[in-house]
């Protein structure tokens, strides 16, 4: 059984057919023709969530850990501006979503019907293209076209980089009426191939990479690769190549420069422009690191070549100069062959300061009292191996930069834009396609400004939450400017009392508390030995005396580092 109505049908046809099996649906009366399309489709997961926005992150985490875009479907009216944030994130993350908003006919657009908003193109500078579908299929010439644009629309979302695609849908009632005989589709392919890279534009490249300059190779976010991390191995054992990687990365070895704030802070004053390299090449999404953007704008490259699949021009440092439209570990692997190392200390200079940092930052770990720092420190100890980190988008990312990548963990966090929103209903979407422990480390507003992720019945056993309850956003005691302000504890920190635990309790979800670093030494293990549901460990940490040993340990690598 489908839904009678025939661009629907179509639709979830087609779906099928081209290899996609998700969907998060929110409930609505507007949307019922798609419900009926794909719930009762037994090749479709499709699932049910009602916060609209917590349901397009759930979806966002969904397509993370799957690779295909994940369709999510919702009612008409501002139910649809509820899957922005989740929308804006796939955008600069690059995930693949394929947003299915139910809209009422042409005709009752701006004519006081109820649910009723301007829906064509409402989310045009966060998707990667926007369509609508007819309101009838009648004729031949109104099924090529609706058939081509669910087709188009569906390569779109991977093509040549994932990404968010819109396709609203006007409907007319009756709603709710099904056929055993909806409308079929005809798959077609509406990508073109990849334009091949010149073969003067890589020599051009390797010439860099041969010139004896001081090259860096600097890794945003992405997804793990084995196949880029031992590309990026052979070229960080390279005297003249620094391979500048972050926890969100996802590439591990020993010669990566993988905790930048802390070497930053220990490069010796005076010796700031001896790091700066000559020529900078950026591969994958956003850099956490606010030092490593300040020092690249500042010690600008004589040149900056990004590497990316849609040929993005992304000037994160104010010098780009060439954009090589590859998909990168393929433009990498291709010239891999004609690069060879040249003798200098360019790589030793940057690993001769980490192998410093890491042995300071272990004495300052020692004399460190109950703190986030302390936390952070025990966690990424005792956490288990081969598991999933999902990191809050304020300090809990940053904390875990800290501390350098780990061969334990896959690294994922929303740092396409980096919002407050949809932390917890992400790491919930991936961890229900993994075969892994998830964890989540999140800061207490991030949980509960997300707290209606709980309200889901797809969560997973294998899903634990950890909350750093220090009473308020710590983010704006450390960052220079909000820590100074009359405003700091009503307005930037906005300060509480709150706890997790009775919202724990509604949701039926096992609770751990913990207010020392003994009672946290004793319940990790504890809090991962279960797997039979999801967990949650509250952690009180101090708040005003976290920022203060975070500056204090910074200013310690400074001073002694000279």
């Amino acid at each position: 059984m489908t839904s009678d109505i025939k661009t629907v049908s179509l639709l979830a046809d087609l779906f099928e057919k081209k290899g996609l099996t998700d969907i998060v649906i929110s409930p609505g009366s507007r949307n019922a023709p798609l419900i009926i399309a794909f719930g009762g489709n037994n090749a479709v997961d499709a699932y049910t969530v009602v916060d609209e926005r917590s349901a397009a992150f759930f979806a966002l985490g969904l397509a993370q850990k799957s690779g295909k875009p994940v369709a999510i479907s919702c009612t008409s009216g501002s139910a649809a501006l509820n899957y922005a944030p989740a929308i804006s994130e796939a955008y600069y993350q690059k995930i693949p979503l394929l947003i299915l908003t139910a809209d009422r006919p042409p005709n009752m657009i701006d004519v006081g019907d109820g649910q009723t908003i301007r829906q064509e193109n409402v989310y045009a500078s966060y998707v990667k293209k926007s369509y609508s579908l007819p309101l009838n299929v009648d004729n031949a010439n109104d099924y090529d076209r609706a058939n081509h644009t669910i087709n188009e629309a569906i390569d779109e979302c991977m093509f040549p980089e994932p990404g968010p695609v819109h396709i609203n849908i006007p409907l007319d009632e009756p709603l709710y009426k099904t056929t055993d005989w909806g409308l079929e589709g005809t798959v077609e392919n509406t990508t073109e191939p990849m334009p091949a890279v010149s073969e003067n534009l890589k020599k051009e490249f390797a010439g860099l990479l041969n010139s004896g300059k001081k090259i860096l190779i600097l890794a945003g976010q992405s997804e793990p690769s084995k196949e880029k991390e031992t590309l990026l191995s052979q070229w960080a054992a390279m005297d003249q190549i620094v391979v500048m990687t972050e926890t969100t990365s996802n590439l591990n070895n020993d010669r990566f420069i993988d905790n930048i704030d802390n070497v930053l802070t220990a490069i010796p004053e005076g010796e700031e422009q001896n790091f700066a390299p000559q020529i900078l090449i950026t591969t994958g999404g956003a850099i956490v690191s606010k030092k490593i953007k300040k020092y690249l704008r500042e010690y600008k490259p004589e040149q900056h070549w990004h590497i990316s699949a849609s040929g993005e021009k992304l000037d994160t440092f104010y010098s780009l100069s060439k954009v090589v439209q590859a998909k990168p570990l393929d433009f990498l692997s291709s010239i891999r062959g004609t690069v060879q190392s040249v003798s200098g200390d360019y790589g030793k200079r940057w690993l001769d300061v980490k192998k410093h940092v890491s042995k300071l930052r272990a004495e300052y770990l020692r004399e460190l009292p109950y703190s986030d720092l302390k936390v952070f420190e025990v966690l990424l100890k005792q956490m288990p191996e081969n598991s999933v980190l999902h990191l809050g988008n304020s300090t809990p990312v940053r904390y875990s930069q800290l501390f350098g990548s780990s061969r334990k963990f896959e690294y994922f966090s929303n740092r396409g834009v980096s919002g407050i929103d949809g932390q917890l209903s992400t790491a919930a979407g991936f961890a229900l396609k993994s075969d892994k422990v998830n964890t989540l480390i999140t800061g207490d507003l991030g949980f509960f400004y997300d707290s209606n992720a709980l309200m889901n019945r797809h969560l997973t056993p294998n899903l634990r939450v950890i909350v750093i309850n220090n009473g308020g956003g710590g983010i704006f005691r450390f960052i220079p400017g909000p820590d100074t302000t009359e405003q700091l504890e009503r307005f930037f920190e906005a300060q509480h009392s709150w706890k997790a635990e009775k919202l724990a309790a509604a949701f039926d979800i096992p609770y751990f508390k913990v207010e020392n670093q003994q009672e946290l030494e004793l319940i990790v293990p504890e809090f991962y030995k279960d797997l039979s549901k999801p967990v949650l460990l509250e952690i009180f940490t101090p708040g005003k005396l976290n920022a203060q040993l975070l500056r204090d340990y910074f200013s310690f690598l400074k001073n002694s580092s000279h």
